[in-house]
């Protein structure tokens, strides 16, 4: 099972957590401001975790931010060491400094021993006719940019997509 869990101030991000949802087959979207017992089970249970939130001023969002200082309980038990981990972002501006966010999932993932996942879907310029996919030109994961386009949800579903590949083979046996 993947769990995709997100934060959303004003929606755009959990249509992008949906997204990556339906390309990774069915993910659990889980709302970190509405985490429950079950939810805490199915993320201990997760074969990997999605994290994803807004960029807001150069970093993921607060109430994100809490969620993962509450979910650091794990990390002295090792009860997320190994699982395939995987993070998105979004926000206003083309940049918005929202390298930095998923930095900051990256190194939260790297110090609870996961295995993070990039992005690697090329686009155009590079790939002319495939317009709109990973417009942002990120690799450490998912970017999209407010509005979010056609191409970014379908570079959110291919995302979602290699994400559940990855889990797949790093579990299988």
């Amino acid at each position: 099972m993947i769990c995709i869990l997100y934060f959303s101030g004003t929606g755009i991000t959990r249509a992008l957590a949906e997204a990556v949802a339906t390309g990774a087959s069915g993910a659990r979207l889980i709302d970190v401001e509405q985490v429950s017992g079950a939810d805490w089970a199915a993320l201990d249970g997760a074969e990997a975790i999605i994290f994803g939130a807004p960029t807001y001023m150069g970093s993921t969002a607060a109430r994100f931010d809490l969620f993962l200082e509450d979910a650091a309980s794990r990390w002295d038990t090792g009860a997320w060491v190994d699982k395939v981990a995987a993070g998105f972002t979004v926000a206003v501006h083309p940049s918005g400094d929202k390298m930095n966010a998923l930095v900051r999932l990256a190194i939260f993932a790297a110090q609870m021993g996961m295995v993070w996942v990039g992005q690697c879907e090329i686009g155009a310029p590079v790939k002319p006719e495939r317009v709109g996919i990973n417009r942002d030109g990120a690799w450490l994961g998912l970017m999209a940019t407010e509005p979010v386009s056609e191409g970014d949800r379908e570079t959110a579903r291919m995302f979602g997509a290699r994400v559940a590949g990855a889990a797949r083979r790093w579990n299988a046996g």
